[in-house]
């Protein structure tokens, strides 16, 4: 049996082919099970492409004219799906010649074309973009949603923690992950209507569903390692997802410069190379990039615009994990096996 076929928008991300090209062949090398569609400009993607023999002989380049530009809007970037990398690659899981896709693209028009030409799942209201978060427990931790919707409902948000628990069981490999609604505050009282109502039909769902539901959870505990799943809004998950990458750079910027004020502070920096290169890696988006679009009838990865190789590699083995673990037919098993839960609006 073949392995994972991907899709990859060559063109997304503000390295374009350089870093697919590159991420795709650090993946193969890991696991040679892969093969590559590569979706942009032939003449820039060709040569990278002859420069990496083992990933060319698992890969083929589709010509595309046009590329999506980081600040296009939704509906202009809807109009030109037939032209550009990022629709044809779409249109590739679509027909079922690719299994997932990933792109480094504008995320606005991946998440609005990817709707349009996947569909939800059946009993899926709205797709939400899902990441992992560095964490101080065992493993990450997966939050949602991240940015696709500004404004949710209760239905929204139970069926985001459905999702997100059916995430971390593939990517975590968790048994009964914990989830939590982030909140204002851990107490039962505090939040909207939306939160508290939402939290009643989880609560009542929790043991049908394989995970474990616990409450609510304040930003400040996201990353303490007791939570495997964080269910939000995505204007608030955005913010808190940037928070976090602009504190992790600051605190890898001031250990910098206070190892660099004196000679004491660069020998005190030699000693303890092994502890803050780990934190360096903890800290590197690039180690924790690819958000997927959970809810779509079709697996959708969303690389950091800005990721590198690595980062790019490990959205890809994000997508091949989903693949190989049939993400899609689990979130449609636990959407089935739902009780109490509001019903969703009708498909899309």
């Amino acid at each position: 049996m073949s392995g994972p076929r991907i899709a990859i928008d060559a063109m997304g991300g503000d390295l374009g082919p350089e870093a697919t090209v590159a991420g795709a062949a650090r993946a193969y090398k890991r696991r040679s099970d892969l093969s590559f569609a590569f979706f942009g400009d032939e003449a820039l993607i060709a040569p990278m492409l002859a420069g990496e023999a083992e990933l060319a002989s698992v890969s083929r380049v589709v010509h595309c004219d046009d590329a999506i530009k980081g600040d296009e809007k939704p509906g202009q970037a809807i109009r030109r799906a037939k032209t550009t990398s990022m629709g044809r690659a779409i249109a590739a899981v679509k027909e079922g010649e690719a299994d997932a896709l990933v792109s480094g693209g504008n995320t606005g028009a991946l998440m609005a074309m990817s709707k349009i030409a996947l569909r939800t799942l059946k009993g899926i209201d709205r797709p939400a973009l899902a990441g992992l978060m560095p964490s101080l427990g065992e493993t990450d931790a997966v939050m949602l949603d991240l940015g696709a919707n500004t404004e949710v409902d209760v239905t929204n948000l139970v069926q985001f923690a459905l999702m997100g628990a059916a995430y971390a069981r593939v990517v975590l490999e968790l048994e009964e992950p914990r989830v939590r609604l982030l909140n204002i505050g851990s107490e039962e009282q505090k939040g909207t209507g939306e939160l508290k109502e939402a939290a009643a039909h989880l609560k009542a769902a929790e043991a049908s569903l394989g995970m474990r539901f616990d409450g609510f959870i304040e930003g400040n505990q996201i990353s303490r390692g007791d939570v495997d799943v964080i269910v939000t809004d995505g204007f608030s998950g955005n913010i808190a997802l940037k928070t976090m990458e602009g504190t992790a750079r600051y605190i890898g910027d001031l250990i910098r410069r206070a190892f660099a004020n004196s000679i004491r502070s660069k020998v005190g920096f030699a000693i303890s190379r092994p502890a803050t290169q780990l934190l360096r890696h903890h800290l590197d988006p690039n180690n924790h990039n690819g958000g997927v679009f959970l809810g779509l009838n079709g697996l959708v990865v969303k690389s950091h615009g800005g990721a590198n190789d690595i980062g790019v590699a490990n959205a890809i083995r994000v997508a091949a994990r989903m693949v190989r673990q049939d993400l899609i037919r689990r979130i449609t098993e636990d959407l089935a096996q739902v009780g109490g839960a509001p019903a969703a609006k009708a498909d899309t």
